[in-house]
């Protein structure tokens, strides 16, 4: 199948292309934090060139425990999205979880999300397809964490039966006995075969699922993503926070703010070299 490239905002993503990045914190916690973190994202654009989308969620609706915070809700949420959006420049993005949000994040956001655990639901991908349509943005569709890389061509075909073809397909880990999450990286060139840009997450790929809190191991983040890249991830989704340890969801793998820079260089390093080999 033809490779797809496909625009979001100013960036131009997919085969040959640098790479995009999708960075921010899990969920918002605070303006002061989306907007700390959103401005030196926008500083390492403007200084290294780098395609940087800022994401960060306004419902973590599948949170283990009830007592677990969530989130300030989309309507709060969306503004400080907008809010990013005006004062950095920088596109954004946000998980939904139900088809009744597509319309109002499209209106925001330039990638629409899917969550992992919700990428089966039509009625979702419909909504987000429809939406992204309209506003011409496009779709992150993540990849089950129990579902094989060759079935998410159906959530691709799903997009494309609205009229969408600017669709993105998240690796994400895929689960493996109880409480961890593996890559199988031959999940990255399959599911580029069916012609989109493919996102890996580094970070919740080293998540530890199970107990009241899920775990995570930050430290493999940066490996991993890595071997993404060699893989050939047209893009690499990082979950970052000034304070890790004190954030209030996914702080264990999540990668403290002061790194990325570190992180977003040696990536880009990798991904000329693919280029510059014709790979």
């Amino acid at each position: 199948m033809t490779k797809k490239l496909v625009r979001i905002a100013d960036y131009v993503v997919g085969d040959g292309k640098p790479l995009l990045f999708i960075l921010g914190p899990c969920v918002m916690e605070s303006e002061e934090l989306v907007l700390k973190v959103a401005d030196r994202l926008a500083a390492l654009r403007d200084q290294k060139q780098y395609q940087i989308v800022f994401k960060s969620s306004f419902d973590k609706a599948n949170r283990t425990s009830v007592d677990s915070y969530r989130g300030p809700g989309m309507e709060e949420g969306l503004r400080m999205l907008d809010l990013v959006r005006q004062k950095t420049g920088l596109p954004t993005t946000t998980d939904i979880h139900e088809a009744a949000q597509a319309v109002p994040c499209a209106e925001v956001c330039s990638i629409l999300q899917i969550p992992a655990f919700l990428a089966r639901q039509t009625d979702l991908i419909v909504a987000a397809a429809d939406a992204a349509v309209a506003r011409k943005i496009c779709v992150n569709v993540k990849k089950p964490q129990f579902v094989a890389p060759e079935d998410t061509q159906h959530a691709v075909k799903k997009c494309r039966a609205r009229g969408l073809h600017d669709v993105l397909l998240t690796e994400r880990g895929t689960t493996f006995g109880y409480g961890r999450l593996v890559n199988d990286f031959r999940c990255i060139p399959v599911m580029k075969s069916f012609g989109v840009p493919v996102v890996y997450d580094a970070t919740h790929s080293v998540q530890l699922p199970g107990g009241s809190t899920t775990g995570g191991q930050r430290e493999m983040a940066l490996p991993l993503a890595r071997a993404s890249v060699a893989a050939g991830a047209d893009a690499v989704f990082i979950e970052t926070h000034p304070t890790p340890d004190t954030a209030m969801s996914d702080g264990p793998n999540m990668l403290q703010l002061d790194r990325i820079e570190e992180v977003l260089r040696q990536l880009t390093i990798l991904r000329d070299t693919m280029i510059s080999l014709g790979v």
